[in-house]
């Protein structure tokens, strides 16, 4: 598991992505050996996941289609960090609102 702090809220992320056409499910994982388990009680046919893991998931190969997904061009993690901490608490809040609605606009037009 990874250890970095996500700029984006897990709650928030898990909407965009069920939001997503394509996506007909997305788990939430409680404990790392869940996969396989997952993939067997939903059904899965393929397993997406971020291609900085590349490798990492192979082995489920065996029950579903891995598909290691490519990075966002232009979007920095580092630089979005940058940016909100220049913010103060206020512009936390306008930009935590501003998330908020695209996050409900994202899932409405789905």
């Amino acid at each position: 598991m990874k250890s970095k702090k996500p700029v984006v809220p897990f709650e928030q992320r898990i909407e965009i992505v069920r939001s997503i056409r394509y996506v007909d499910e997305a788990i939430p994982e409680s404990h790392w050996e869940q996969k396989r388990e997952d993939i067997h009680n939903y059904g899965a046919s393929v397993f997406g996941i971020g291609e900085d893991w590349k490798g990492k998931f192979d082995d489920l190969s065996d029950q579903v289609k891995v598909v290691y997904l490519p990075r966002t061009d232009g979007i920095s993690t580092t630089e979005m960090k940058r940016v909100l901490s220049a913010f103060d608490e206020r512009h936390v809040g306008e930009l935590k609102r501003t998330l908020d609605s695209i996050s409900q606009i994202v899932k409405e037009l789905s």
